[in-house]
């Protein structure tokens, strides 16, 4: 017999194969722009270990800056201005480089090379909003409970009757209004107040 998933691992459900794929999309992106602007420095001039190094700078200033970003949101913190900038920064790089790379072959040239790197960002950004998502939150500073004031007459009435409280006698408004000197509505409150200190023989209140 088939079960149905709760709500919460069909979240996680969701979560997850949106990572999968976030991640999937991102690697084959990250390739294709990695060549495209290893390419362009190679054309540009530079080799060897220069021209393989150079396009790791632009993608490492996107993931450092979206690493600080991630971390101050997580904290509660105000996000960094030099992360934002940096991290516009590598974007406009990233995308620079595959346009160019392609700009040879027309405009449609330039925007079929700059996908990847479009791709690249998004799907990086994606996952951070995943990541975010899924920060702890802080448990709520618990309240104190309300304990509500004592009634001064109230303690000196169950002092004054504590004799016939003990006895489970309840002390009538008369009595009360006598003894204490009170009008008949807070006479009438404290005998509320005396009824709920008498207790039956299996000691629940009378």
């Amino acid at each position: 017999m088939n079960q149905r998933k709760s709500p919460t691992r069909q979240i996680e459900a969701i979560k997850w194969s949106t990572a999968a794929a976030v991640v999937g999309v991102a690697i084959i992106a990250a390739i294709v722009s990695y060549n495209h602007a290893y390419a362009l420095v190679t054309a540009y001039g530079e080799g060897g270990w220069t021209a393989r190094l150079v396009p790791l700078t632009v993608d490492g200033l996107i993931y450092a800056s979206s690493m600080v970003l991630l971390h101050a949101a997580r904290q509660g913190a105000p996000a960094p201005h030099l992360a934002r900038w940096l991290l516009a920064l590598g974007i406009t790089a990233t995308l620079a480089a595959n346009a160019t790379h392609g700009l040879g072959r027309g405009p449609v040239g330039a925007i079929v090379a700059a996908w990847p790197a479009v791709a690249l960002v998004g799907s990086y950004e994606l996952l951070m909003t995943i990541v975010r998502s899924n920060a702890r939150v802080p448990d709520p500073v618990p309240t104190p409970e309300y304990v509500p004031e004592t009634d001064p007459l109230e303690v000196q009435a169950a002092d004054a009757f504590a004799a016939d409280v003990s006895a489970g006698r309840l002390p009538t408004v008369r009595a009360i209004r006598l003894r204490l000197r009170v009008g008949q509505p807070r006479a009438q409150r404290v005998q509320t107040y005396l009824s709920g200190l008498i207790t039956t023989p299996d000691g629940g209140p009378a």
